[in-house]
């Protein structure tokens, strides 16, 4: 069992890669096989500077993320990170540990359930629900879940392993 360490300095079990301490994921190959009930989990701290980051990469500059101010006079009652921001954990999971390695998105599925505040600690976690070996084909249930196990998102991804397709 490889492990993957996280942006964030957290270490989670990956079963096909490989990272070097200071590098990037080095691929090792693609898989060909899955087990109903399979899962991947990711754990990251969810911080200020993410929030940030995300705003200026995706545009998303909506004060219920960026003011105090403002936001405290929502229903949130505070700020609160982007939602796809949160939903990217599922993409990593999904990119990098399971399907992984030449897993590519046909479909996601989300659900907003509960906001995820600057300082929450959020676990992603995929688990395999259908394997079709002929067409290399993957369904996957995904949720995101806070530090207390509250499910702040919920849903379905559909992936295809790169192999699988025609040339």
């Amino acid at each position: 069992m490889c492990r993957r360490r996280a942006g964030n300095g957290l270490v989670v079990d990956a079963g096909y890669l490989k990272l070097d301490a200071e590098g990037p994921i080095i691929m090792i190959k693609e898989r060909t096989s899955f087990t109903i009930g399979e899962e991947a989990t990711l754990t990251k701290l969810v911080n200020d500077i993410d929030i940030k980051a995300f705003a200026q990469i995706s545009g998303d500059d909506n004060p219920v993320h960026m003011n105090d101010e403002y936001a405290k006079g929502t229903m949130f009652g505070g700020r609160i990170a982007h939602g796809m921001l949160v939903a990217g954990l599922i993409s990593a999971v999904l990119g990098t540990m399971l399907p992984g390695t030449g897993a590519i998105y046909l479909s996601q599925q989300l659900r907003f359930l509960a906001p995820v505040r600057p300082g929450d600690e959020v676990t992603a976690r995929a688990r395999v629900s259908e394997w079709d070996p002929v067409k290399g084909r993957v369904t996957l249930s995904t949720d995101v879940r806070n530090q207390d196990g509250v499910a702040v998102i919920s849903g379905e991804a559909r992936l295809v392993m790169s192999s699988y397709l025609k040339r």
